[in-house]
């Protein structure tokens, strides 16, 4: 019970960072910028260290270190991998109305309730092994919502929605988090090796999303003093992860 109490206001609270996109209306661009640019930076501490301090290791003590260990890891990146493909293959340049939404819009709605169905199974999963590793996913995730729920939510502005409607959409997509929660906690008890699996596969999509996804973005912006502070927002994302640790 519980894994129950701990895992459902956690996904909770992970699908209400979806109405994120309403207070970026009240910044300007250049302050958005410098919000996005933080966020994204201390996500990618905090993904790496939810992959390499919790749920690694966590996964190499209950399949051992081993082939099939690395090769879970290795389908949790593939996984993003795919689903990332299928969110961009169908973009377009159809211009939007009032009348037409670009298909983008569809799209993005469609592969980012996948990519939240996917966090809840793995929060859900993470629970079950304990309350400190759900913690600690449910960290990494929220890190990782934050900035992609403000692009999404820029994305169905721009494909043609009101204000309104893109944070209904935005939240309604979010809420696919809460089923896939409490499929992995009705469902994992109950299937052997469910957590054995799901963890190392929860890493790899750590790991797609920080190293594919986060870093690239860091990357583009070269200047010294921004450098340094990128650097130093990863290892305090990553420092987080640790203190978890040392606190359990």
């Amino acid at each position: 019970m519980n894994t129950w109490l701990y895992a459902i206001p956690s996904v909770i609270l992970v699908s209400l960072i979806s109405l994120i996109g309403v207070f970026t209306l009240a910044l300007g661009q250049d302050k958005l910028k410098k919000v996005t640019f933080i966020l994204v930076s201390f996500a990618v501490g905090g993904l790496l260290g939810g992959a390499f301090v919790h749920l690694i290791p966590e996964a190499f003590e209950e399949l051992g270190i081993n082939l099939l260990s690395a090769l879970y890891i290795v389908i949790g990146m593939l996984i993003f991998f795919i689903l990332e493909k299928f969110i961009r293959w169908r973009h377009c340049h159809i211009p939007t109305s009032a009348e037409h939404v670009h298909p983008i819009v569809t799209m993005n709605l469609i592969g980012d309730g996948v990519h939240n169905f996917l966090d809840g199974l793995m929060i859900g999963a993470s629970y079950i092994v304990g309350i400190p590793v759900g913690i600690a996913t449910t960290l990494a995730v929220v890190l990782h919502e934050i900035p992609q729920e403000i692009g999404d939510f820029g994305i169905l502005i721009h494909g043609g929605f009101t204000v309104k409607k893109a944070l209904i959409f935005n939240l309604l997509s979010a809420l696919t988090a809460v089923l896939g929660t409490v499929i992995s906690l009705v469902v994992g008890p109950h299937v052997h090796g469910y957590t054995s699996v799901l963890l190392p596969i929860t890493a790899g999509g750590f790991l797609y999303i920080a190293s594919a996804d986060l870093i690239p973005e860091l990357q583009r912006d070269v200047q010294v003093s921004k450098s340094l502070l990128q650097f130093a927002l990863i290892v305090a994302g990553i420092g987080i992860m640790a203190l978890l640790v040392l606190i359990e």
